[in-house]
């Protein structure tokens, strides 16, 4: 039937539009679209039931599912959704609330009035970064998931950011901190809350648990009785893991997730996701519980609002990460392409794009309802797993001596025989790939080349504003926490960002003006559609990297070069160009030259 969306309009009566042409349609049209849409829910029922029944036993799977029906009942209406999030408009801003300050100012509020005022016209998405009150992890210790940190101001200020812009929340649902009063309550004894937490034996045999961190599995706790508890903490001590063999622990994440989506947010991102599920003699990651969960947490959206897109933090091997996809509709919309950053890395380093345009061609999502998250940096630093199997120990080494000689660091995981390997790197991504000691044209263009790569791929778009501002390694911020993350970071005056953004010779200038242009161009393309078709290339010996970009349609095509080398490159066409749709320069040759670490978006007749 094609797609359709329908729109409310008094006295409560559901018009029904074609997304492409914007007509309403015919009254039989409309009538089969509701129908449509009551069968997908009753469809989202049965696929909860049976997520349910693969997680529990029988009795505990019926009473999860009676509890959620309670939960659906008593939910507050979600707001409308702004849009189709599947489309070349969409391009994610990801921040801390915090990261812009201005003296006197909610932080919330300083960052709607930065984005409102430079990037209104280049984005639509703001993936806000844990706001809730905190302990540790820079948000990621969660004390209550129902408050926004008065640090950063209220959700009046969350709601006033999400009238202006899409938003994305985080989901931190695999732990929660040892701050919190649900786990203080859990120590005490309260019945409401055993079995919230997960608790172990340390005589368990837990040496086939996949580690993310070289801190201890289990921590000790004391009980109010005087007892000791074991409490399984993937990622530290102060963030204590959920158990999800209690039903009664997901309905208290599905309330929170259901109050997330009442608050504005149309986009959830499951932190840690691939940890949930926890069981003593296995790798305790990726189980099919946890897959099931989320395939649950899936099919409760669909009902409650069918228009949340789902997003997995898996940073792992990538044939583990695409797993998140579910059959292409039952689970995550989107999975973050965590692969890119470190592999886009060494083709940076190295001006070789081989193994880039190799893995760019083995990219595939199960349906036209699924992308990739693609994006170069986080608020985490550049994860190395991503890359096992396709970089060697010695190609890997080589941008660990990059980082290291530009001030940054290296995060490592513990191995079940005591070893430890490399996590991350832990270094902004500007200093990555922009050598301080370059030219500084040369540092703004290799750094835009890397962005363009990402902005051109198939997919969904993120940027991380430190990326955005051209910000450099915070060496000092990481010495004054401890903490090799922190070098990615930094909080930032508001006036000291504008004054450099209005210095046109300035790094933070050339780089967010450059960057701003490229947005703009891509947003205007249609074959930048994330659902689009897409084919790598090398030319020139591998200097060169070429990325053919379609709409989903296929009336509109996109040929994408850069240039990885720091000579000139000449590359003669095998497609007729219309126009260079950056410069918006028309094309009348088929032989174009690409400088050193130039970029070029040729429109292609279809």
């Amino acid at each position: 039937m094609g797609e359709r969306i329908g729109l409310r309009f008094p006295p409560h009566k559901v018009c029904w539009f074609d997304v492409h042409t914007r007509r309403p349609l015919a009254a039989d049209w409309q009538q089969a679209w509701q129908r449509k849409g009551k069968s997908m829910t009753s469809a989202a029922h049965e696929r909860l039931r049976e997520c349910l029944a693969r997680i529990y036993p029988p009795e505990l799977a019926a009473g999860a599912y009676e509890g959620i029906l309670s939960l659906l009942a008593k939910a507050e209406p979600p707001p409308a959704p702004k849009g189709d999030y599947f489309s070349e408009q969409t391009v994610t801003l990801i921040t801390y609330g915090d990261t812009l300050n201005a003296e006197g100012e909610a932080p919330l509020a300083t960052l709607r009035r930065f984005c409102r005022a430079y990037l209104a016209d280049v984005l639509d998405t703001i993936h806000l970064l844990p706001h809730y009150p905190y302990s540790s992890d820079d948000g990621f210790s969660v004390m209550d998931y129902y408050a926004v940190n008065p640090a950063l101001g209220t959700w009046q200020d969350v709601k006033q950011l999400g009238a202006d812009f899409r938003l994305m929340f985080d989901a931190v649902i695999n732990h929660m901190s040892a701050q919190s009063q649900w786990f203080k309550r859990f120590l005490a004894g309260d019945p409401e809350f055993n079995g919230l937490f997960f608790t172990e034996s340390p005589e368990a045999d837990l040496s086939a648990v996949v580690r993310p961190r070289t801190t201890p599995l289990l921590t000790p706790f004391v009980k109010a009785d005087g007892s000791t508890v074991h409490v399984w903490t993937t990622f530290s001590a102060d963030q204590v893991d959920l158990d999800y063999r209690q039903p009664s622990t997901l309905l208290r994440i599905l309330d929170v997730l259901l109050f997330y989506v009442a608050q504005g947010a149309q986009v959830l991102r499951l932190d840690a996701i691939a940890f949930m599920w926890k069981q003593a003699g296995t790798p305790s990651i990726h189980l099919p519980q946890t897959h099931a969960i989320i395939q649950a947490i899936r099919a409760v959206m669909d009902i409650y609002a069918p228009h949340v897109v789902l997003i997995t933090e898996t940073n792992v091997p990538h044939a583990e990460n695409v797993s998140y996809f579910g059959d292409g509709f039952n689970e995550a919309q989107l999975v973050y392409n965590f692969t890119l950053p470190p592999l886009l890395f060494y083709s940076m380093a190295t001006g070789r794009t081989q193994k880039l345009c190799d893995w760019l061609n083995t990219l595939q999502t199960p349906s036209q309802r699924t992308a990739f998250f693609n994006f170069t940096a986080s608020h985490d630093g550049i994860g190395v797993r991503p890359v096992e199997g396709i970089l060697s120990a010695d190609e890997l080494q080589l941008l660990i001596d990059i980082v290291e000689r530009r001030g940054g660091r290296v995060s490592y995981r513990a191995q079940s025989d005591g070893t430890r390997t490399p996590y991350e790197l832990n270094c902004t991504y500007v200093d990555a790939i922009a050598d301080p000691g370059l030219p500084l044209e040369v540092q703004v263009k290799r750094f835009l080349l890397s962005q363009g790569v990402m902005l051109a791929m198939a997919g969904v778009p993120a940027i991380y504003i430190h990326s955005l501002l051209g910000t450099r390694n915070d060496l000092e911020g990481m010495a004054r926490t401890g903490q090799n993350r922190s070098i990615n970071r930094a909080k930032l005056p508001l006036r000291e960002i504008e004054m450099a953004l209005s210095a046109p010779q300035s790094f933070r200038a050339q780089v967010f003006e450059g960057y701003k242009r490229l947005l703009r161009a891509r947003r205007t393309q249609r074959a930048f559609h994330p659902l689009g078709a897409q084919r790598a290339y090398t030319l020139n010996g591998g200097a060169v990297l070429a990325l053919e970009r379609s709409a989903p349609d296929g009336e509109a095509k996109i040929l994408a070069l850069f240039n990885f080398s720091d000579a000139p490159q000449q590359v003669t066409l095998w497609q007729d160009a219309k126009q260079e749709v950056i410069s918006q320069r028309p094309i009348a040759d088929k032989a174009i030259t690409l400088l050193a670490y130039e970029m070029s978006w040729l429109r292609l007749h279809a």
